[in-house]
């Protein structure tokens, strides 16, 4: 994903520290029920199509956009599969970046799929049972698209319902 202009001018103020910030993974299906991939330009590597929010952006608008900016894929949103801190990314720069990631489920209702940016060097179709090499991430994210699993997410531990309270603990007043 490119670099937004936002971020630009906050690490002009930041440096190369760790900058916590919302991504968006989008897993595209079509009625065949194949998946949509992107190979990144900068590493070679396949993956599912993902960026940052700009300001005031809601997560599924952000999913329709880098699609379709990335692919010419039009898409709806279906469905948030997961939400999740992922762990802190390294870049070769210095820069630190963590995201707060939002996957989503989307359905291609248009457009023919092709390189349409300078951020990949492939774009293809791929069935489930044929994909590339791909991140345990993405794996994850196809997997929870074509599952009827509820979404996932981390919850604290003392929030589970099995979990007992501790001995001589207080109800919340």
């Amino acid at each position: 994903m490119a670099t937004p202009d936002f971020i630009r001018d906050l690490r002009t103020s930041i440096g190369h520290q760790l900058l916590f910030l919302p991504g968006v993974t989008s897993v595209v299906r079509d009625d065949r029920g194949r998946v949509l991939l992107v190979r990144r330009a900068d590493d070679g590597r396949w993956t599912l199509i993902g960026g940052i929010p700009e300001p005031g952006e809601q997560p599924a608008v952000t999913a329709v956009r880098e699609v379709e900016e990335e692919t010419a894929v039009r898409c709806v949103v279906e469905r948030v599969l997961a939400v999740e801190t992922l762990s802190p990314t390294h870049y070769p720069n210095g820069d630190v970046c963590q995201f707060l990631d939002v996957s989503l489920a989307c359905r291609a209702v248009g457009g023919e799929a092709r390189v349409n940016d300078d951020e990949s060097v492939e774009v293809g179709w791929f069935a489930p049972d044929a994909l590339p090499p791909l991140s345990a991430h993405a794996r994850e994210r196809i997997r929870l698209a074509g599952s009827d699993e509820p979404t996932r997410f981390v919850q604290p531990e003392d929030s589970r319902p099995e979990a007992a309270p501790p001995a001589g603990a207080q109800p919340l007043r």
